[in-house]
C-alpha cells in the first residue's frame, strides 16, 4: 500500500506558492502469514521507501513518449499503464504518472542525491510510526486485532552468532587483520604473483592523452601519490617489481572509432618475450556519462581482444584522472582499488580468509539480466576453496540447468586432481533453487560415485526489507555483524556489516541491511543443526571479505558478486566461449 505521508515538493517550496513538480508517497506492504516466527498468525509490515508522483496529470504533460509510463495513480489507487480500466481512461485529467528514472530524464527532473545516513534508524522510525498510527487505530483493530506485545522479539533459539574470528583475513607474512584498506598497506599481499615476476606494463590510449593522463597514471604507479593523503608507489604497495614496456609496444589511436582495429592489428604484429608477464592499461577516453552504445561497447571489444591474447588488463576512465584540464586531487582513493585488482589479475592473492584449508569445494552461481538482448546469463561454476582462493569458472545461459550441472562436475573433477577427497560440496545460488534444478546436480554426483553431502544456500542479493531485526540496546539499532536470525523453516537473515563490537560505529553506506538466505541440501535431516548452519553461513560471511576490486567493506559474497560481474560483461563478447586462460583468471575485476 502507498501512504501519502509526505506531500511535499523537493524542488520548489509549495508554501511559497511555487509550482509543485511532484509529490512523494511513502510505501508500505502488509502481508498476513502463519506460523513462521510464532505459533500463530502474523502480520508482516515492511517499509519500501518512497515513490515520486508527478503533480501534473497525464493530459497536462505535453510532448512525452507515453511508452515511458509504467504506473499511474487515479483516485488514490495504483494502476499499470498498459492495463488501465475504462473508468481511468475516461479520467486521464485526474490520473498522475509515477516517476520512473527514464520518465524523470524525459521531464528533466533532477535526481535525488543518495542518502548514506543510518537506514536502520529511518526504517525503525517509519515502521513504528505506521504501526502506532494505523495498526493500533480503532478502525484497523476492529478489522484485524493484533497482539498487545507489538513487534515480535525472536526467541534465543532463533538467533545464532558467528565466531568473532569470522571477519579475520590473512595478509603478507601471515599477519592477521580485519581491515583491507589499512592492513594491506601495512603488510602487503598474502601471496605475490607467481613466477616469473618480470611484469611489463603497456598503455592503450588516445593520442592526445599521452603527455597528460597517461603520464599522470604512470607517475602514480612509479612514484606514488603526493598530497594530503599520500599513497606509496605500486612496487612498494604490491611487493613486486615492474617496468614499462618499450615505447614502440604501446598502442595509441588517433580516433576512438578506430581504436578496436588499431589494438587488434598492433597486438598481432608485436613480439613479446616469454620471460615476461604483460599487462595492459587501457586509458578509456569514452566518458563516464556516455550514452552512445557504440562508444560504450569499445571497452568490451578491447577487453575481449586482450583476453583472447592471454593479456590481463585494467581499464581506467580518462575523465577520472583529468577532467576539464584539472587533475583529480582525490585519485589516491582509486589507486588501492586499481592496484589490488591488478595484483589479483596477475595471479597474486591479496588476502585470504583466516581458516585452515579443508577439502571443501564451494561453487558460486550468479546471473545478470541483459536488457538489450533480453537474455539472462549465468557465471558458473565459480569455484573456491574454503579459504576463499579462486579456482576457476565458466559462463553460459541461466536456463541451461544441464550446463550448470556439467560445470559443477568439471569443477569437482579438477578439484579432485589436487585433493584426494572432497568432503563436502557447497553451492551458493543467486536465487532459490528448486528440486528440479537440484536434481541434475545430485545425479552428476551420484554418477561420479561421490558419497558426499551437498548443501545449497540460495542467497538473495537484493537485501532484505521484508524482514528486518533491530538491536534495541544499540543507539544505531543495527545488530552485530555475524548475527543469524531464523525467520522460517530453513530460512534466515544474515547481518553482514562492520559493527563488530559495541563501540564500532559504521558510517554511510556500510549500514548494510541483512541478506536473506534459504538453505537446502541432499541430506535434509541435519539442516536445523546449529553447528552446520554456523559453518555454512560462516562461508557466506567470510567470502564477502574476499572482494578484490576494492578495499571497502562488502556484504555480498564473491560467490555471487563475481559471477554477476562476469555475466554483465560476457554477453557483450562476440565469441561464444571463453578461452581457457579466461576461465582461470580474474580478468573481469
Amino acid at each position: 500500500m502507498e501512504n501519502p505521508a509526505e506531500e511535499k515538493n523537493k524542488i520548489d517550496n509549495e508554501e511559497d506558492n511555487k509550482e509543485v513538480v511532484f509529490r512523494i508517497y511513502e510505501k508500505f506492504t502488509l502481508k498476513i502469514q502463519h506460523a513462521r516466527l510464532t505459533d500463530g498468525y502474523e502480520l508482516a509490515i515492511s517499509y519500501n521507501g518512497t515513490s515520486q508522483v508527478s503533480a501534473r496529470s497525464i493530459l497536462d504533460i505535453e510532448d512525452i513518449d507515453t511508452t515511458l509510463y509504467t504506473r499511474v495513480i487515479f483516485n488514490g489507487r495504483l494502476y499499470r499503464w498498459k492495463n488501465l480500466p475504462d473508468n481511468v481512461k475516461s479520467n486521464l485529467d485526474q490520473t498522475y504518472p509515477v516517476l520512473s528514472i527514464p520518465l524523470k530524464k524525459q521531464l528533466k527532473i533532477p535526481f535525488d542525491k543518495p542518502n548514506f545516513n543510518n537506514k536502520y534508524l529511518k526504517y525503525h522510525e517509519k515502521l513504528q510510526s505506521f504501526y502506532n498510527t494505523h495498526i493500533l487505530s480503532e478502525e484497523f483493530s476492529n478489522l484485524l486485532p493484533t497482539s498487545p506485545d507489538g513487534f515480535i522479539k525472536p526467541a534465543e533459539d532463533q538467533i545464532i552468532l558467528l565466531p568473532r574470528s569470522s571477519n579475520q583475513l590473512v595478509f603478507g607474512n601471515n599477519k592477521v587483520g580485519i581491515d583491507p584498506a589499512r592492513d594491506f598497506k601495512r603488510w602487503g599481499p598474502h601471496k605475490s604473483i607467481p613466477t616469473p615476476a618480470n611484469v611489463r606494463f603497456f598503455f592503450i590510449y588516445h593520442t592526445p592523452d599521452r603527455g597528460t593522463r597517461m603520464l599522470t597514471i604512470f607517475n602514480y604507479f612509479k612514484k606514488g601519490f603526493s598530497g594530503e593523503f599520500s599513497f606509496p608507489d605500486m612496487q612498494k604497495f604490491l611487493k613486486f617489481p615492474f617496468e614499462l614496456d618499450e615505447k614502440e609496444n604501446h598502442i595509441a589511436f588517433n580516433n576512438i572509432n578506430e581504436a578496436v582495429d588499431v589494438v587488434k592489428n598492433k597486438l598481432k604484429e608485436t613480439k613479446r618475450s616469454e620471460n615476461h608477464k604483460y599487462f595492459a592499461i587501457f586509458l578509456n577516453p569514452v566518458g563516464t556519462d556516455e550514452t552512445d552504445e557504440k562508444l560504450v561497447n569499445i571497452y568490451y571489444k578491447i577487453k575481449e581482444i586482450l583476453l583472447y591474447e592471454g593479456i590481463p588488463s585494467q581499464v581506467i576512465k580518462a575523465d577520472k584522472v583529468i577532467k576539464n584540464n584539472k587533475i583529480n586531487d582525490y585519485y589516491n582513493t582509486f589507486l588501492p582499488k586499481i592496484e589490488i585488482a591488478i595484483l589479483a589479475k596477475l595471479g597474486g592473492i591479496p588476502w585470504r580468509i583466516n581458516r585452515n584449508e579443508t577439502n571443501q569445494l564451494i561453487v558460486g552461481i550468479g546471473a545478470s539480466y541483459d536488457a538489450t538482448r533480453k537474455t539472462r546469463f549465468v557465471g558458473s561454476a565459480f569455484c573456491f576453496d574454503n579459504t576463499g582462493v579462486f579456482k576457476g569458472f565458466d559462463c553460459f545461459r541461466a536456463a541451461d540447468i544441464i550446463s550448470i550441472a556439467g560445470s559443477i562436475r568439471e569443477a569437482v573433477d579438477n578439484f579432485m586432481k589436487t585433493n584426494e577427497n572432497v568432503s563436502r560440496l557447497i553451492i551458493h545460488f543467486y536465487k532459490e533453487i528448486s528440486k528440479k534444478e537440484l536434481k541434475p546436480i545430485e545425479d552428476l554426483l551420484e554418477n561420479l560415485g561421490l558419497d558426499i553431502p551437498v548443501y545449497v544456500l540460495s542467497i538473495n542479493k537484493t537485501l532484505s526489507k521484508d524482514y528486518l531485526a533491530f538491536d534495541l540496546d544499540s543507539a544505531q539499532l543495527m545488530p552485530y555483524s555475524g548475527t543469524i536470525v531464523k525467520i522460517d523453516l530453513n530460512d534466515y537473515l544474515l547481518f553482514n556489516n562492520t559493527r563488530y563490537n559495541q563501540s564500532a560505529s559504521p558510517k554511510g553506506k556500510h549500514h548494510f541491511f541483512p541478506l536473506r538466505i534459504r538453505l537446502s541440501g541432499s541430506n535434509t535431516s541435519n539442516l536445523d543443526d546449529s553447528k552446520l548452519i554456523t559453518e555454512l553461513f560462516d562461508h557466506v560471511f567470510q567470502f564477502s571479505r574476499m572482494y578484490w576490486k576494492s578495499t571497502d567493506p562488502q556484504n555480498i559474497p564473491v560467490t555471487i558478486s563475481y559471477p554477476e560481474m562476469v555475466a554483465k560483461i560476457y554477453p557483450n563478447f562476440s565469441k561464444e566461449h571463453l578461452p581457457e586462460y579466461g576461465k582461470n583468471n580474474l580478468w573481469f575485476l
